[in-house]
């Protein structure tokens, strides 16, 4: 049974059994994992506190082909992020990241997502009051960038002309994008896309920072991306925690009760 060890960072667990847990891991070199911890609840010796959720370390995997389910075989913690959950607007964008990455990753994905979910998942930890919101946004798109289908900005998704940076242009989910004036009442009704927000997405999927944006501009984004990702699901379920993230930016919530993420 050969041993896989690649850098990881946990997207999801759950207990299993009487002292185990199962893990949903994005690893640099091996895409998605499915893993089994064995006697992780039992003792903490073996793999300390990396299997809490958004943690980053190295593991090994003992992997063994066909297999869906992997066995953990150690996971050397490098990052906690424990502020993720210790403040509601930081955990709610990086579990809408996580999920991101668990709908729309494949098992042979990893090197520039990796790191873009690594990077997002750092700037969230370290995101002052009041930012998470923004800074989640530019981790999102920066992940659908390196997943392969960033949406068209500054040409037409249609005829691939290009379009005035100045100007407004119509967004279409089912075109891939920004759309010019002759082409977009060719095309499913979409939604308006101011100059601001061009510039926003423009920067947010090169992995650049944009300008902060007013709290209306902030849901008016949120939603964008949403309807973006759902587009472009092949399942059609919806995307609970971007739900949850939208919610908390319209409802002001910053702080899990006592600390605890919910």
């Amino acid at each position: 049974m050969p041993l896989v060890t690649t850098d990881a960072v946990v997207l999801h667990a759950f207990d299993y059994l009487e002292n185990s847990r199962i893990l949903k891991l994005a690893t640099r070199d091996a895409g998605l994992q499915s893993v089994v911890a064995r006697g992780a609840r039992a003792s903490q010796k073996r793999f300390g506190a990396g299997l809490d959720l958004f943690a980053s370390g190295v593991v090994q995997i003992q992997s063994r082909a066909g297999r869906e389910l992997q066995q953990l075989a150690g996971f050397d913690l490098v990052r906690a992020r424990v502020a993720l959950a210790q403040d509601l607007e930081r955990f709610t964008a990086a579990s809408a990241l996580t999920e991101l990455v668990l709908r729309f990753a494949g098992d042979d994905q990893g090197g520039e997502l990796f790191d873009a979910l690594v990077g997002a998942l750092d700037a969230l930890s370290e995101a002052p009051a009041g930012t998470a919101c923004d800074v989640g946004l530019a981790g999102a798109w920066r992940l659908v960038a390196a997943l392969g289908f960033a949406p068209a900005i500054d040409s037409c998704c249609r005829c691939h002309a290009a379009i005035d940076p100045l100007a407004g242009a119509s967004f279409s989910h089912a075109a891939g994008g920004a759309a010019c004036a002759a082409c977009a009442p060719q095309l499913p009704r979409g939604r308006s896309l101011p100059v601001a927000a061009r510039d926003a997405l423009r920067a947010w999927t090169a992995g650049r920072a944009a300008a902060l944006v007013d709290p209306p501009e902030r849901r008016a984004h949120q939603r964008l991306l949403r309807e973006f990702l759902e587009y472009h699901l092949a399942d059609g379920r919806a995307l609970r925690a971007f739900g949850a993230w939208e919610r908390g930016a319209i409802t002001g919530a910053t702080r899990a009760p006592d600390g605890v993420a919910p």
